[in-house]
């Protein structure tokens, strides 16, 4: 079961996912527990971590303390490019099981490419037999692009079922999401509303979205992601912030609003927000 009125994806593994999930991407170690704990008191209950944010612990300790049955959670954590080579991969997932409280992962993700290090293929054979072994239900990637996903299936014949990536309406990486319809590979989105670093609120065409629908433009977007068939990972540390992201199911954006927001996306990657996936080594 996930949390009343999220809806859900079916992944290409078989496996559901919750379109809406919280990110602990750049909260403290010492804030996470108390940031997961609320988020779950809200109702999220997709939660996704990284190694590298070195939180695990803190979401850990919040899915304990909740008391919620763990098939009622999807837990998604990620494996750093440091530890691709090699079997890393297993002793990584393993720390990660350890630091989270868990058995398995509902979703484990190779987190970037790092391609100058030229292992991400090597790691997505080792993270199919961690899936094989029972220690990630779902396994995919993230910060993947075209050109690595092509090697990694053209070396191992799997699919990933996950590609996460940056996507907001300014940056909609229209090549990943070709890709990804091909090959059915389900896109989640980071930076959804992109961090924060242009004035995406203040722009005409989710303004109106918003004021059509008596919500924020935040909501506006939020929207916009889940009836693109995204999953997607609002960030926030404040509670009442947390709810108001959570709180997107009661209206629906027209096919005219969608198109607008749609149109955003620059088309050059000028939009980006965060590292290139090439550069990231």
């Amino acid at each position: 079961m996930t949390a009343p009125s999220v809806p859900t994806v079916t992944l290409s593994s078989g496996h559901t996912i919750p379109q809406l999930g919280f990110g602990v991407f750049r909260v403290p170690p010492a804030e996470a527990e108390k940031a997961v704990s609320e988020a779950l008191e809200v109702g999220y209950r997709h939660i996704d971590t990284a190694a590298i944010y070195r939180n695990e612990e803190g979401v850990g300790a919040a899915i304990a303390r909740s008391g919620i049955a763990r098939d009622e959670l999807f837990v998604t954590t990620k494996l750093w490019f440091d530890r691709q080579s090699g079997d890393q991969p297993r002793d990584a997932i393993r720390e990660s099981l350890d630091k989270l409280g868990l058995e398995h992962v509902d979703l484990y993700l190779s987190h970037w490419p790092a391609p100058d290090h030229d292992q991400y293929s090597h790691a997505w054979s080792k993270m199919i037999e961690l899936r094989d072994a029972g220690l990630a239900r779902s396994i995919g990637v993230s910060n993947h692009l075209p050109e690595h996903l092509d090697r990694i299936v053209a070396d191992t014949g799997e699919v990933p079922a996950v590609d996460q990536i940056e996507l907001h309406p300014a940056y909609q990486q229209r090549d990943v999401l070709a890709w990804a319809h091909a090959h059915g590979t389900t896109i989640e989105a980071w930076g959804p509303l992109g961090q924060g670093k242009y004035p995406l609120f203040e722009d005409p065409a989710v303004v109106a979205a918003a004021q059509a629908h008596g919500v924020t433009p935040a909501q506006a977007v939020i929207r916009w992601h889940l009836q693109r068939g995204f999953v997607v990972f609002p960030k926030s540390s404040r509670k009442e912030r947390m709810a108001e992201n959570f709180d997107v199911f009661g209206f629906e954006l027209t096919a005219g609003e969608v198109a607008a927001i749609d149109a955003l996306d620059t088309g050059d990657g000028s939009g980006r927000v965060g590292d290139h996936p090439s550069e990231v080594n």
